[in-house]
Parts: C-alpha cells; sequence; structure tokens
C-alpha cells in the first residue's frame, strides 16, 4: 500500500512540474512553423503536380522573401519535400509540418 502512494505521490508531482515547466510558444515562433509549413505545403503542391524539382527551385528564385535567410531555408525545405516519398495533400503535409515544428521549438528549450 504505501508503495502505491509514493508511486501516485510521484506521478502526480511530475504532471505539476511538467505543466510549469511547459509554456506556449512566441508569436515569432508560431510564425515561423507556419511559414515553413507554408513552404512545404507548396513544395508539396508542385511535386504532386508533376512539376521538377529545378521548377519548383526556379519558382522559389524569383519569389520575394522578407528576410535573407528565408530563401534558403525555402529552399531546404522544398528539397526535403520532393525527396520524401509522401504523396500526402499539400494541407497534409502543412499540418504534418507544422506539428513537428512546433514540438521542435518546444523541445529545444
Amino acid at each position: 500500500m504505501p508503495i502505491i502512494k509514493f508511486a501516485l505521490a510521484f506521478c502526480v508531482l511530475a504532471g505539476l512540474s511538467h505543466s510549469a515547466f511547459a509554456r506556449e510558444l512566441s508569436k515569432n515562433e508560431r510564425e515561423l512553423c507556419t511559414w515553413g509549413a507554408g513552404i512545404a505545403s507548396t513544395a508539396q503542391q508542385y511535386k504532386l503536380s508533376g512539376l521538377t524539382l529545378y521548377g519548383a527551385r526556379k519558382k522559389l528564385q524569383a519569389r520575394h522573401f522578407a528576410q535573407q535567410w528565408m530563401r534558403m531555408s525555402a529552399l531546404g525545405i522544398t528539397e526535403q519535400t520532393y525527396d520524401s516519398p509522401s504523396r500526402l495533400k499539400p494541407e497534409g503535409v502543412r499540418q504534418v509540418y507544422y506539428e513537428g515544428c512546433t514540438r521542435h521549438e518546444l523541445a529545444r528549450r
């Protein structure tokens, strides 16, 4: 009986400490994940429509990006999307990317 009480107390304390450290993503982190998810979705749309990786890269090169780092990141996300055997619809890719990105941002802390 004391072992059960100890285990229960441990679980309750562990849950409380976890919730104390868990916090929401910042606005910038959410925007970053949303932006990356949009790039991945667009790349999947290009891939499923039959556009080659070369064609997708040309479209990205012609696009205007607000920050200098965004172009190289977009090219990397596009290349990873093309390398994936996934045939998910673009909206599914957007969701999967966003969820993975937010998990990564939370784990980074």
